[in-house]
């Protein structure tokens, strides 16, 4: 009813509106009844939108954290391959020695610092890589070796709300952990 009062257009002199009769004063009801009706419709719009955009806005930000988390992953796996390539030219035998060994600490010395050139300001994101027998190759009298590299890295989630869901435990670091692992062959001279 206060509403009703202040929407109420000044009445002709000598009429006093009445909100329920129809007829009354100048118009009556109609005028009255449509400015409520716009007022109320205000009104349902600004719940509806203030119930409406938190959703939208969750979804948007959940879009945009996939955006996120697809470049992260590319990247990581990038680097993951070049470390691979790294250790593989690095860990075969040195010298021109068809007796020696291939050398797996070699190999991770050289990643290592491949990595500190590639994420200076990282620190989470490490690598490890471990030399794992093959197939004996017939012609070469000898059996050949993949190095297996594992890359830790630590992806930072960005964007409100979607990073709690989507980031790996304690939540409150916004931390999605991947785990990258590429295998490559070590490059071996051909004594023969």
């Amino acid at each position: 009813m206060r509403i009703e009062r202040l929407l109420l257009p000044p009445a002709p002199a000598g009429q006093v509106p009445h909100p329920g009769r129809p007829g009354s004063g100048s118009g009556g009801v109609p005028r009255r009844a449509g400015g409520l009706r716009a007022l109320i419709r205000a009104g349902q719009v600004t719940i509806e939108l203030l119930l409406v955009l938190p959703v939208f806005m969750l979804l948007l930000f959940f879009i945009m954290e996939m955006g996120n988390m697809g470049f992260q992953t590319i990247l990581a796996h990038h680097c993951a391959y070049e470390l691979a390539r790294i250790g593989s030219l690095t860990a075969g035998p040195h010298g021109g020695n068809a007796r020696a060994a291939a050398s797996s600490g070699t190999a991770n010395m050289k990643m290592k610092n491949a990595l500190m050139k590639m994420f200076p300001n990282s620190p989470g994101v490490r690598v490890e890589g471990r030399l794992v027998d093959t197939v004996y190759d017939t012609q070469a009298y000898t059996s050949g070796q993949d190095l297996l590299v594992t890359l830790h890295y630590p992806a930072r989630l960005i964007f409100p709300g979607s990073n709690y869901f989507l980031a790996d435990s304690p939540k409150d670091r916004h931390i999605k952990r991947m785990v990258i692992k590429v295998r490559m062959p070590v490059e071996k001279p051909f004594f023969r």
